[in-house]
């Protein structure tokens, strides 16, 4: 059978989709009406409809295709990128993206995934206001420390206080949204239940990573960018190393990290076991990350909170 690829670039204006095999293209507006005209153009359900994500402008476009029950394929807009370049692709117009996602749909035969649910969309939006805050808090703790105007000093503690009052805000709204859906609280009561992964960590898995529970443990750990890369031509090795996945989960688990081999029995005893191995501190503070995600991954498979080894 011939499998149908469509690919769409998407602006805050303008859909450009482009159709294989065929190579037809059209423009339509990023509106309800244009999502509607889409929908005529693309006619029967396709194989897949393959763009980027890009922040707002995709969220309501992505609704109405799940809706019609398109097979929708979000791609990295990085892995886009490289593709296109590996393809010879330097050119860059609307038109000429819309033809490379559906090139790159077709070549490596992606296959569709489910959208994320409305309040996964909610979450991911408190979220990303979240961090916007914490980097703020950052900026404003390194910028009070070389103050030295009495009323700058003054500004700095409100704007502080403001930081912390409305992270406390956006934990509170997180947690009550989470509440709402008994799938989200269920996972979120499994997670905090980890020796090391606190509430805010666990609500930013639960965002983030929403698909542990149905991996089997080497996915879990590559989707985190936490798999160590093997690294060999001929005779040659070099060392493993981690890169790629989700690069703020693997950054929200070091902390956790730590935590955990202080207080977790098991992961005290297998950071102990790589450093007397030879491995270096940071070596073995990132497979400790990759043993909470895989262990994570595994307790919501079980639908079952973590309990301690018995003596």
């Amino acid at each position: 059978m011939t499998q149908t690829t469509i690919g769409i670039d998407i602006s805050k204006d303008h859909l450009d989709a482009h159709r294989l095999p065929g190579g037809a293209h059209d423009r339509f507006d990023n509106t309800s009406a244009g999502h509607k005209a889409l929908l005529r153009w693309i006619g029967p359900i396709p194989t897949r409809v393959v763009y980027e994500p890009t922040g707002p402008y995709h969220r309501k476009l992505e609704v109405r295709l799940a809706a019609a029950g398109m097979p929708i394929v979000k791609v990295n807009p990085r892995q886009a990128r490289r593709f296109a370049q590996a393809v010879g692709g330097f050119a860059k117009t609307d038109a000429l993206d819309a033809a490379m996602l559906a090139r790159m749909g077709a070549v490596l035969g992606l296959e569709a995934r489910p959208v994320r649910d409305v309040i996964l969309n909610t979450l991911k939006d408190l979220h990303l206001a979240r961090e916007a805050l914490v980097k703020d808090r950052t900026a404003a703790r390194n910028r009070a420390k070389v103050i030295t105007l009495a009323l700058l000093k003054q500004h700095s503690v409100a704007r502080l206080k403001q930081i912390d009052q409305q992270l406390a805000a956006l934990d509170a709204a997180i947690a009550a949204e989470i509440h709402t859906d008994p799938t989200l609280d269920a996972r979120m009561a499994i997670l905090v239940s980890i020796p090391g992964i606190a509430a805010v960590t666990a609500a930013m898995l639960v965002v983030e990573m929403p698909e542990p529970g149905g991996l089997d443990p080497k996915a879990a750990a590559a989707l985190a960018g936490l798999a160590p890369i093997t690294r060999q031509s001929g005779q040659w090795k070099g060392k493993a190393f981690v890169q790629g996945g989700r690069k703020q989960v693997r950054q929200a688990l070091y902390m956790p990290a730590l935590v955990a081999m202080r207080f977790n029995p098991d992961m005290k005893a297998k950071y102990e076991q790589l450093t007397s191995a030879g491995k270096a501190p940071k070596q073995a503070i990132t497979a400790i990350m990759r043993k909470l995600i895989v262990l994570a991954n595994a307790l919501l498979k079980k639908a079952a909170p973590w309990q301690p080894k018995l003596a």
